[in-house]
């Protein structure tokens, strides 16, 4: 039996939810962007050939490869890998940087994978990215210009640049799993709900947040969402119409009033 607590808590989590669901609408593919911006500066810093990140995904165990950039990165946009084969999943798998002068003398290179990317290397330099949990992924830089190995500088600069990309991917998912979030919440709040009770009540709260792509409010957030080219003068003007709509709003809302 679910008390009015709980009930309380998972009002609460849906107006945090629809309020995640608005940030995303307007933010558009936060982690992504993040992460591609981060890759970019890698390519640049060690004069690669390409870089890239691979997430680890479940439903089935995947590395993912979500972002790259480079001459040669372009391939490996969408590749899927076993998590504990290949450079990058034995980085994944171990947590353990690792960098390669000669690919095609390591028994652990995944030449198959390679090749669907396009591109076959000569030389590897991988890093895990790691937070509190665990490794979430792996960041990969691609033959350098200037030089056949990476030295114990270039394995320091890619350490940073993947800790930078493990804070751009917890930021991000903060939005993204409102369903982690509502079951971790419910749980919490009504110990002893089943798992099945969880499910149907995650479930209920999520339709809740099903969006209605025509409706007025959707509509306004999709606006919003396009209005970042607005200078400031256009913007000033668009916040005082929005003032006036909003007082009307409550002004309509308040009790005795009817009508328009």
């Amino acid at each position: 039996m679910v008390d009015h607590g709980t009930d309380a808590a998972l009002a609460a989590l849906v107006a945090a939810a629809r309020r995640s669901d608005v940030g995303r609408r307007l933010s558009g593919d936060v982690e992504t962007r993040l992460l591609q911006s981060i890759v970019d500066a890698t390519v640049q810093l060690f004069d690669a050939e390409a870089a890239s990140i691979a997430l680890f995904e479940q439903d089935p165990d995947r590395l993912e490869f979500r972002v790259a950039a480079g001459e040669h990165g372009a391939g490996a946009v969408g590749l899927t890998v076993p998590p504990t084969q290949g450079i990058a999943g034995f980085v994944y798998s171990t947590g353990q940087a690792l960098a390669l002068s000669d690919v095609a003398d390591d028994p652990r290179f995944n030449r198959d994978a390679a090749e669907q990317t396009g591109y076959v290397p000569r030389s590897i330099a991988a890093a895990p990215l790691l937070d509190e949990h665990g490794t979430v992924g792996v960041l990969q830089v691609l033959d350098k210009r200037g030089s056949p190995t990476f030295s114990l500088r270039d394995m320091e600069l890619l350490a940073v640049f993947a800790s930078q990309a493990t804070v751009a991917i917890a930021a991000a998912r903060v939005q993204r799993d409102t369903d982690r979030l509502l079951r971790s919440v419910l749980i919490q709040v009504e110990p002893d709900l089943d798992a099945e009770q969880v499910e149907a009540m995650v479930g209920a709260a999520t339709r809740e947040l099903d969006v209605d792509d025509e409706s007025p409010f959707w509509l306004l957030v999709d606006q919003v969402a396009r209005l970042r080219s607005l200078t400031d003068r256009e913007t000033a003007l668009l916040t005082d119409i929005l003032e006036v709509v909003a007082a009307h709003a409550v002004e309509r809302g308040r009790p005795g009033r009817t009508g328009p």
